[in-house]
């Protein structure tokens, strides 16, 4: 029996929050845009997929609360994933949260970028050690083979430099942890914008799935994202993870115009 699946290939809920609505979604195994007016349940049928996914990402008997979620391959038991929200509320647990990890972590995303940054330590890490192994068996294309293992992790870099350029902040490249330098000044992630978090956090979230299959769940990611960033975003994720399958709800037509128009559902089009 395979434990991980590729990605969720149908989602079914029985009676949506009105009570009188029935789901029935087919969804893609890499882009999946779900749109709709205010009120007519988007929100509600991403956080109804989450629900039925364990923390560990266990599908919870395969069951949503009234329905079903189905994934590929069908035997698989779990499903990787994360959960990013376009909302960056303040924490409700704050006095916690900064006895154990300091002061500056004041939002839901401060906290999000705070766990991000030590898996990206244990990134760091298993990268390297994948590439001592490369160059000490050695081999011909040993160097080579350790290039493209750190492909993805000097493209990170390099994304995230081109679209911080206009402020003038750059990744340090030479610090474990994310640190960027703006006009001879040294900055940690808590102290960029909003929108400039949100996508660090998404971008750090994609990276460190190093090439799993993975699902990637947004809840109106571009939120706080400027036009520029909103274009851009779904082709930088599926550049950073051809194995992400994303399933995002909005409002912007910004997020589609590289494409992905055929990639939009509209919640009338999957309710009986």
């Amino acid at each position: 029996m395979r434990k991980y699946a590729e990605y969720i290939s149908r989602v079914e809920i029985e009676s949506l929050w009105s009570g009188k609505r029935h789901i029935c979604w087919d969804l893609d195994a890499k882009v999946n845009i779900l749109s709709g007016i205010n009120g007519v349940g988007k929100s509600t049928i991403l956080n109804r997929i989450i629900d039925t996914l364990g923390k560990s990402g266990e599908i919870l008997a395969g069951n949503l609360p009234g329905g079903m979620l189905k994934v590929y391959p069908e035997e698989a038991t779990h499903i990787r994933y994360d959960v990013i929200r376009g909302f960056d509320r303040p924490l409700m647990s704050s006095d916690v949260v900064s006895r154990t990890s300091g002061a500056h972590i004041k939002t839901e995303l401060d906290w999000l970028l705070y766990q991000l940054q030590r898996q990206y330590l244990d990134y760091q890490v298993n990268v390297g050690n994948r590439i001592i192994s490369i160059l000490q068996e050695g081999g011909g294309d040993a160097r080579e083979q350790a290039e493209r293992v750190s492909k993805a992790k000097t493209r990170f870099q390099d994304i995230v430099d081109e679209l911080f350029a206009a402020t003038g902040k750059t990744l340090i490249r030479e610090k474990n942890e994310v640190r960027f330098l703006q006009y001879d000044e040294v900055l940690t992630p808590y102290q960029l914008s909003s929108g400039e978090k949100q996508m660090l956090a998404i971008l750090l979230t994609v990276l460190v799935e190093d090439f799993h299959h993975y699902t990637l769940l947004m809840d109106e990611p571009e939120v706080s994202l400027h036009i520029e960033w909103q274009e851009k975003l779904i082709d930088i994720i599926q550049e950073l993870n051809p194995n992400a399958q994303i399933i995002l709800t909005t409002h912007s037509p910004a997020l589609i115009v590289n494409g992905w128009e055929d990639h939009v559902t509209e919640v009338s089009d999957i309710t009986t």
